[in-house]
């Protein structure tokens, strides 16, 4: 089963690099509404500073916040450090359930990252060359490595509870897939219990304690987040309850307002650009 596959087609990613080279003295990053960044260190020494937390780099890290948090890089005046880095945009922004999910902030060594060793060394050589195409070409391969990376946390198993935990676990992941796959699906819960080869009550207790929900709350707050992001996209109501389960407008705004406090329509223009 291919954990990431149904979330990535319903909540895409995107990245566009801003900075390449290198970076000298006190650099400030600041945070920008909606967006995430992911810096890559190829040079170092770089410190990391960010609320209190304050660290320095030697080795090639890749440095990854998710959602906005203003930070700021301090390197060696004369030497400085080689660094590439991007924005970077979860399609549904807040609701986006990976963003719910990931930490506030991952550093990760390069040398632990095996399996984009290729993709990281053909984007540094885009990023410190000059071929034409360069960004469009850089763009995409920060996406690719955005997907190794959340393979990576999947792996090591990045957060104790929450998503992710529960798509590292060698069985309840089964069951979230088959709802990420099939939202508009009645699920029960002997249905998902049997797809992630668990008792009923063991499936129930698990879950509640990786993902921090029971499975039907779960689904829920899937659900309205796959509203939100077609609302967003100004598709039709009536389209919008088919594809999440809900067998009528009725039924769909009724469940919108319980889990978002207002009605589609006014979900829908509150969040209309002035």
């Amino acid at each position: 089963m291919d954990r990431l596959n149904a979330l990535l087609q319903r909540f895409s990613v995107s990245a566009r690099m801003f900075h390449s080279g290198a970076l000298c003295g006190v650099t400030p990053i600041p945070a920008q509404a909606g967006l995430g960044q992911l810096h890559l260190l190829k040079r170092g020494p770089l410190r990391v500073e960010h609320g209190r937390r304050r660290t320095t780099y030697d080795e090639p890290t890749l440095l990854f916040y998710p959602r906005p948090l203003a930070h700021r890089f301090v390197t060696d005046v004369d030497t400085g450090a080689d660094m590439v880095c991007a924005l970077v945009e979860f399609n549904g922004g807040a609701v986006n359930p990976l963003v719910q999910a990931l930490p506030e902030f991952v550093a990760m060594p390069l040398a632990q990252m095996d399996e984009a060793a290729l993709v990281l060394d053909l984007l540094f050589r885009e990023a410190f060359g000059a071929q034409c195409g360069r960004q469009s070409v850089i763009d995409r391969l920060f996406e690719v490595v955005l997907i190794h990376v959340l393979r990576r946390l999947m792996q090591v198993g990045a957060t104790q509870d929450g998503l992710l935990a529960g798509m590292a676990h060698p069985q309840l992941h089964k069951a979230l897939v088959a709802m990420h796959e099939d939202p508009a699906r009645i699920w029960s819960l002997p249905d998902l219990a049997g797809i992630a080869g668990m008792s009923r009550s063991s499936f129930a207790a698990a879950f509640k304690q990786a993902v921090g929900k029971t499975p039907g709350d779960y689904l829920a707050a899937f659900r309205l987040c796959i509203a939100q992001g077609m609302l967003r996209r100004g598709l039709p109501l009536k389209h919008i309850a088919q594809d999440v389960g809900y067998g009528s407008t009725a039924a769909l705004s009724r469940a919108f307002k319980a889990g978002c406090g207002v009605s589609p329509r006014e979900w829908r223009n509150a969040e209309a650009p002035a």
